[in-house]
This record gives structure tokens, C-alpha cells and sequence, in this order.
């Protein structure tokens, strides 16, 4: 049986799950329309996040519905030419986020959190990457006292059934911790585990020199269009197809784009995501990054500045950039960091998450077709999990025992 695999698409997903198919001896061949990481990977908040047990759920209390339904929040904003198409992926997401179907949920979120650090420190390690992770975590800062009492009580459950390490923080601790911020805040929690990164980017580059220096390839390749073909499956480019026996997709956002004319259309939506880097005022310079929780940004010290990441918008995948959600969380953030400098970024950027209504992300071998498998749908996650999903799914391609149950992520799911 031939062990070479054609991978498209080189976010960190893609670079990772190329690469942990390459360490169990595959011949890899990666593909991405541009250069790799320069899509959703370029942009996150840089933050590998093994407290992250419980994926984002809908909101079920009525007040919240009805803040997000107003359009003038931080958190979320939308375009509402999308409400008709998001009508029952929505749907789905809100019967799965109840309580206990969510609860279940996380428990298979979980089996893959849980490896996230052990998983990106040995690829780091491999790569010479391991200087790009500052240990310490990150703070989650909180306005009200009621959202953090929440948080403590969530942040307990974790500590006791999913091994999550944090501390509180009441407001004294909190200004102690960043003299920055403004009085007045309620508190907050550190959570102790997780890394930050301070160059995402240069992180996935690093992934792929690697996987470059032990014989892999990685070509720029714009796939329109996919089919079978013989024993195996052919990609049609611009000027050129290219065909082979197995074809892992790990898209995101675009992958249900090559599964359409399959006949296969998982319930995934996109949340769309900016960022925009600021100078710092020394001496209240930020050096942890902090979650706003309860506006739904993320200030995050990185190479190029101090990234403010924000909230979702929900819009058309490819429509053009709005400069909306950035400046309220511009907004936002100065309230509670004063010290905010100037932006220093000449346009915002702009990423889509891939977003499944279960919550969990799509691992495993397409439903009724050989040689096609998919790694996708990670929705805030794909830096945190990129290395755990390309392990499991390396391991299911390869017939090794998986490091865990794969078939609460299986694409037969959406079958």
C-alpha cells in the first residue's frame, strides 16, 4: 500500500496534520492556494488554551439573546442578510448548547484539550520553535460580579473533572497583577496553563521548515474543484490537476467548498474574526495576555505590537471587511486599558473560523469514500488543537490505536 498523501491547506491544521502524517512515515505533499499560515492561522490571539474544556455554547438565558439580537454588542455582531442561512445551523447549536448535551460535549472536547500542551511542545521542540511559547497563561478579566461568580463556579467544575488550574482574583489582586487597568473592575482569573505564543505565524512557519528539512513538500496550488478518480482522487487547479490515492482536506472555512459537489454538506457556519495591533505606554505595559469577558476581546502581547483581537461577526465568508467590530472593541479595551497606544497596523486584518453546530471539530475518513479524509471545523481552536486533530488523525490513516474514542468527530456525523 503506498503511504503518500496529498494534505490541502496549510493554516496550522493543515502544517501540523501534514506533519504528524510525516512522523509515522508518510510521504506528504502540502497544498495551499498562498503562502502557508496567511489565512485564519495568521491572526489569532496566539493562545494554546488547555482550560478551553467547554466549547463557546449559544446563549440560552433570554436577556443575553436579546443583547446579542440588538447588533450593539462587542461580543457579536451581524450582518442580517445572514439570518435566513444561519437559521438552522443556529438552531442546532442552540439545542446542542444545553446544559447537559453540552456538558457531554465538552467531555469530548476534553479528550483533545487535555493533549494540546504535551502536543505542541514536542512539534516545538522538534522545530527549534519552543522560544516562540511564554508560559504564565492568561488573565480573564471581568466588569460584573455576577458574570465572574459564573466563571468561578464553571472554573470549578473544570478544576475538578477536567484537571483546569487557575487562581481568583479579586480587584486588588487583579490591579496588582496589571497596573494598567482601570479601578473598579470585579476580578478575575488566571488561568495557569495555558501558553501564549508571541508570533503565531512564525509558529506554523516554524512547523513547516521542519516538516521542509525531514523531505516533505509544500507547493502553492489553488484547488477548484475535486473528484475521484481510478483508486483515488483527483484536485483540479487553474493550470493543472493533480490526482493521487488519499486526500486529506483541512480547509477551515473552505473546505465544505470541495465537499459540495460531493453531496456532503456538514452543518458549519463561519464566525469571522479582526485584529489590529497597538503600540504600549511603559510603565503600564502588558506583558500577560487578558480576555475581556465580558466584551469578548483579546489584548495579546505579541512581536508586532499588542494584538487586540475581537468578538465574532457573523457575515458573508468572503464579503468585504467592516471596520464596526474592531472599533468597538477599540472602544472597549480603552476603557479598561487606558495606556492603549496608537494603532499601528495600516488596515485591519481579517480571518473565518470554521464553526460545526456540535461544537466539536470534523476528524476522520469521509462518510462512503475511500481515500478521502477531513481535519476541519475547529472554530476558535485551530491553534490550540492543530497538532492533537493532525495526531488522531494521522493515527486513524495509519490503523494505529487512536489516543482516543474519534467517533464523536467523525464526518459520518453530518452524513
Amino acid at each position: 500500500m503506498s503511504r503518500e498523501v496529498m494534505v490541502l491547506g496549510a493554516g496550522i491544521v493543515g502544517v501540523s496534520t501534514a506533519l504528524q502524517l510525516q512522523l509515522r512515515g508518510w510521504q506528504v505533499l502540502l497544498l495551499d492556494r498562498q503562502g502557508a499560515g496567511e489565512r485564519t492561522s495568521f491572526g489569532n490571539a496566539g493562545l494554546i488554551q488547555r482550560e478551553a474544556v467547554f466549547p463557546h455554547a449559544f446563549p440560552r438565558a433570554l436577556g443575553t439573546i436579546l443583547h446579542y439580537a440588538s447588533n450593539r454588542s462587542t461580543e457579536v455582531r451581524y450582518q442580517s442578510s445572514m439570518l435566513p442561512r444561519l437559521g438552522f445551523p443556529f438552531w442546532k447549536y442552540w439545542w446542542n448548547s444545553e446544559p447537559e448535551r453540552h456538558r457531554q460535549i465538552a467531555r469530548h472536547y476534553a479528550a483533545l484539550i487535555a493533549h494540546c500542551l504535551e502536543d505542541h511542545l514536542a512539534v516545538a521542540a522538534l522545530a527549534g520553535a519552543t522560544h516562540l511559547f511564554r508560559p504564565g497563561g492568561y488573565l480573564q478579566v471581568h466588569q460584573h460580579r455576577h458574570s465572574l461568580e459564573a466563571e468561578l463556579e464553571a472554573a470549578r467544575y473544570k478544576q475538578e473533572h477536567f484537571a483546569v488550574e487557575y487562581t481568583a482574583l479579586d480587584a486588588a489582586a487583579l490591579s496588582a497583577r496589571v497596573p494598567g487597568l482601570r479601578e473598579g473592575l470585579a476580578g478575575g482569573i488566571h488561568w495557569q496553563q495555558p501558553l501564549a505564543v508571541v508570533d503565531p505565524h512564525a509558529l506554523t512557519l516554524a512547523y513547516l521548515d521542519y516538516f521542509l528539512a525531514q523531505g516533505g513538500e509544500f507547493r502553492t496550488f489553488a484547488a477548484q474543484g475535486l473528484a475521484p478518480e481510478g483508486q483515488g482522487w483527483r484536485l483540479r487547479g487553474e493550470r493543472e490537476h493533480l490526482h493521487g490515492e488519499r486526500l486529506v482536506l483541512t480547509l477551515g472555512a473552505w473546505t465544505p467548498d470541495l465537499t459540495r459537489g460531493l453531496g456532503w454538506h456538514p452543518s458549519v457556519f463561519v464566525k469571522r474574526g479582526y485584529h489590529m495591533h497597538y503600540a504600549q505606554s511603559a510603565p503600564n505595559e502588558l506583558t500577560t495576555p487578558l480576555l475581556d469577558a465580558d466584551a469578548g476581546y483579546v489584548l495579546a502581547p505579541m512581536r508586532q505590537g499588542l494584538r487586540l483581537t475581537t468578538g465574532a461577526e457573523f457575515a458573508p465568508r468572503d464579503a468585504p471587511p467592516s471596520p464596526i467590530a474592531l472599533d468597538r472593541a477599540e472602544l472597549a479595551a480603552r476603557q479598561i486599558f487606558p495606556s492603549l497606544g496608537a494603532r499601528l497596523d495600516p488596515t485591519p486584518w481579517l480571518g473565518q473560523r470554521p464553526c460545526t453546530s456540535d461544537m466539536l471539530p470534523i476528524i476522520g475518513a469521509f462518510p462512503g469514500r475511500n481515500g478521502l479524509w477531513l481535519n476541519f471545523g475547529h472554530c476558535h481552536q485551530g491553534l490550540t488543537l492543530g497538532p492533537t486533530t493532525g495526531r488522531l488523525l494521522a493515527q486513524l490513516m495509519g490503523g494505529e490505536a487512536p489516543f482516543t474514542d474519534p467517533t464523536p468527530y467523525a464526518p459520518a456525523r453530518f452524513s
